[in-house]
């Protein structure tokens, strides 16, 4: 495979759920060494990410990553990331072997007729669907981006900083009971952002050997 070199420049659209996680539940997807940070007695923050990456990316394609829970480690806070599904080959070799992802195909199917609904697909498994009622356009925002991601030997803090029209959406998120991301559990997103004309800058992330 072949791919660009860091930092990747990304841009397109994204939406981002944040939901609570029962924290034993998602305790075997993080690695031992990373500290589990709970919001509520119990409860972890996690959630999907979905994005779509086209004209001006260095690479075109959609992301979807899931953030299992919010982690501490190295005295950074970051999400942890958890799975992460592409519908490009050079996109999905890159981030296992620069950003230690654990990435795997998938195809991704985005409607915007009525309302805005992604539905991602395993060959025939279905993961998840996303599905937006309205959003609300708000300002433009600059973001700073932590997470981890690990491997069998080492773990990966990348960041990345995106500038973005946020907005706040109404949204379903539902995920199949044979769906690897299950661990979310059923609850129903608390908040659910949406990125309008996202440019996202992806630098090469900093890795820990365990």
């Amino acid at each position: 495979m072949t791919y660009p070199s860091t930092p990747w420049i990304l841009q397109g659209y994204a939406y981002q759920t944040l939901q609570l996680v029962d924290t034993k539940s998602i305790r075997t997807l993080v690695p031992t060494e990373m500290e589990i940070y709970n919001i509520l007695p119990g409860k972890t923050l996690g959630g999907v990410y979905l994005a779509c990456y086209g004209s001006g990316s260095v690479l075109e394609y959609s992301e979807l990553f899931v953030a299992a829970a919010l982690v501490r480690y190295a005295g950074r806070l970051g999400l942890f990331c958890s799975h992460v599904y592409v519908d490009n080959a050079d996109a999905a070799a890159a981030g296992r072997e620069i950003w230690g992802l654990p990435t795997q195909m998938a195809d991704f199917s985005w409607s915007k007729t009525k309302h805005v609904c992604c539905r991602v697909r395993q060959q025939q498994r279905l993961l998840c669907t996303l599905e937006v009622d309205w959003q609300l356009l708000l300002w433009q925002q600059s973001l700073a981006l932590p997470s981890f991601s690990a491997n069998e030997s080492n773990l990966f803090l990348f960041e990345g900083e995106a500038e973005c029209r946020l907005g706040l959406v109404s949204a379903r998120l539902a995920v199949p009971a044979q769906s690897p991301l299950t661990n979310l559990g059923n609850s129903q997103p608390w908040l659910t952002i949406c990125a309008q004309s996202l440019h996202l800058v992806a630098y090469e992330p900093k890795i820990f050997v365990l």
